[in-house]
This record gives C-alpha cells, structure tokens and sequence, in this order.
C-alpha cells in the first residue's frame, strides 16, 4: 500500500512541475537511492561486469549510476502520460522504420511485437498506440492491487490494452487473429521455466513466450526498442520482421528463434548499458547437467 501512495505523489509533482525540473528532481532521487540500495547496485554491476569484462570498476560504477538515473526518469515518463499526445510524439519522438509494422500487418496474421527492458518499452507502447495502431501489452501484475489498477489504468488511458501475464496465451491468441499488435518483453524470464540460452557468454532462461506465440499463430516478430537520447528526447527505432522457417521440432525451433533474437537484444544492450533496468542478479548459475548439455550443443 505504501508504495501507492509514493506512486500517486510521484505522479502529481510530475504532472504540474516542469518537465526539465521533474527530470532533475528524478535524478537526484536516484542518485540517493543508488547509495543506499547496496543489493540492487551490486546486481546491476555484477550484470554489467558480465557484459562488459573488460570494463574497469570504476568505468561499471558510471554506467550503474546511469542505469539509476535513468530508470528514475523512466517512472517520470511513466507517470506524465496524461500530457502525452500526437504534439508531445512530433516534437520530442524521432521514428524510425514504423513501415515495418505496416507491411506486416498488411498480411493479415498479426505481429508479435518484442522490446525488452530497454530504453522506455512503456513509452513505446503509448506511442505506437497514439499513431493508431491496435496495440497490445502483456504486463506482469503488481502484488498489490491498487498499485497494479494505476499502471494499467496509465497504459488504458492512452490507448494500450493490457493482458496480464499468466492469462495471456489465450488472449494474445485472440488478440493476434484479429491481426492486432502483441507487444512481449522477451529479456526476463519469471516462470524459471524458460528456454536456457546462452547471452553474453553466460547461461540465462529466457521466456518462450514470443516465439512461442509466433510459431502458433503465424505471426511475424517484429522487434522495437524506444531508447532516450542525451537531451532527453526519444528514438522509437523497429527493426526488420524476424524472418525464420519453422520445422516439425517445436522445441528446437523456440529455441532457434530466441538464438535469433537473443543477438538483437545483446547488440542493443552493448549500445544502451546505461538503459537496460535489470535490478536483480541476471543469470543463473547452471546445473552440471545443463553445463553437459550446453558443450554437447557446442
């Protein structure tokens, strides 16, 4: 409960003090939080030792404040899409490829939209949604209830409809054969039963999710990321529809299609350290029977 609160506070200074202020204001606040969160520092520069091995600690230290600042301005952003519209996106939204959305969706089979916890995936949504698209986000609920009635109420409020994780096949099924837009984060598995890939040199699950919805459907992945650039505007930049054949082996073609995709997100994350939220040690320590499996694979 407390926590909503903080939330609804943190939206009304964001809704009536100046965007430059609320942005100061944010850093600031992450600035102190970022000394006084040990946990969450330590995982963030232990996932950015592994990305970056040969990176000082003192160059990791940066980029870890960096990832705190801008987080902070992310839950800025968040908090002020009443003030988002099609003036806001002209002005402060450089738009990149949206014609790959276009051309599929012209096919009639829906598109499997994939970001990952990078840049500003809400921000994103809202924008695409605000360019008139039928845009769908699957979400993990909060715990709490109201703190989880706020942030869908944000996204609804802007045109992004929301199925929450765990009810989400069903609906995103539905969803894709009205050929509407799915969007899926596919960096962070939360079952623990994703597929074991290796990213950056190191074993990690990822959530089947995306490719999974892709093969089932016949829908396109189409991959998006919404990033900040250094006066605070935005690049919203899609890239090209993932093209892939599937076989008869429906587990070896998840797996193919997450290889695929998974070198999209480590090239961005290489380019956007400083935005990639992940506040909770990233990869898994594997069994000596997944470590057998992985040599076998080469």
């Amino acid at each position: 409960m407390f926590n909503y609160y903080i939330y609804r506070f943190g939206q009304i200074l964001a809704l009536i003090l100046p965007l430059r202020l609320v942005y100061s204001l944010a850093s600031f606040l992450a600035q102190g939080y970022y000394f006084f969160a040990f946990a969450d520092r330590k995982a963030v520069q232990a996932n950015l030792k592994v990305i970056f091995p040969e990176k000082s600690d003192i160059q990791l230290r940066k980029i870890s404040k960096m990832v705190f600042r801008n987080f902070a301005k992310y839950l800025a952003d968040f908090f002020r899409f009443e003030k988002l519209d099609r003036q806001y996106i002209e002005k402060n939204v450089k738009l990149e490829n949206l014609f790959y959305f276009d051309e599929v969706l012209a096919k009639g089979k829906g598109v499997v939209v994939l970001t990952a916890h990078l840049g500003n995936w809400e921000l994103g949504g809202v924008v695409i949604a605000q360019l008139g698209y039928p845009f769908w986000a699957v979400a993990m609920p909060h715990k709490n209830k109201k703190v989880n009635a706020f942030f869908d109420a944000q996204r609804n409020s802007k045109g992004v409809q929301v199925v929450a994780m765990g009810k989400a096949v069903r609906s995103c099924i539905s969803e894709i054969r009205k050929n509407h837009m799915v969007a899926l984060v596919g960096d962070r598995d939360f079952s623990g039963k994703g597929t074991l890939v290796d990213f950056f040199g190191k074993l990690v699950h990822f959530p089947e999710g995306p490719a999974a919805l892709s093969l089932m459907t016949g829908a396109s992945i189409v991959p998006g990321f919404m990033f900040r650039n250094p006066d605070n505007s935005f690049t919203l930049r899609i890239e090209k529809p993932i093209e892939f054949l599937p076989t008869a082996d429906k587990a070896k073609d998840v797996k193919d299609l997450i290889g695929i995709y998974r070198d999209i997100y480590q090239d961005y994350i290489r380019k956007y350290p400083e935005q990639w939220y992940v506040f909770r040690r990233f990869w898994v320590e594997p069994s000596l029977s997944q470590v057998k499996v992985k040599l076998l694979e080469g």
